[in-house]
């Protein structure tokens, strides 16, 4: 099971976070996100546990819990939305224009 985890301290390191989930299970995935330009931690990350029971059981036991003077907000990963980073000028699929937009002469 794949979990979100937000408002992480920005000095945590991935293996701190695995031993805060390791305590609910096994961990089989660590990833915080950073910034691709200044390579900083952007303050969250995914946790991915061996099994649903296993992540739902951390995501029980760690959501609002405090690490390093943050309050963690825990939750089941959700899918990337179809339309993430489309914008209103154009359609990611064709790089034509989204539909209902049209050039006026």
């Amino acid at each position: 099971m794949k979990i979100y985890v937000g408002n992480l301290p920005h000095e945590i390191t991935e293996q701190e976070l695995r031993q805060e989930f390791a305590s609910f299970g096994e961990v089989t995935s660590v990833n915080i996100v950073k910034d691709k330009y200044s390579g900083q931690p952007r303050g969250f990350g995914f946790v991915e546990m061996a099994s649903v029971s296993q992540g739902q059981a951390a995501i029980a036991g760690l959501n609002g819990k405090a690490m390093k003077d943050q309050m963690l907000n825990v939750s089941a990963a959700r899918p990337p939305s179809e339309n993430r980073g489309g914008g209103s000028y154009g359609n990611r699929r064709s790089g034509g224009p989204s539909k209902g937009w049209q050039r006026r002469y």
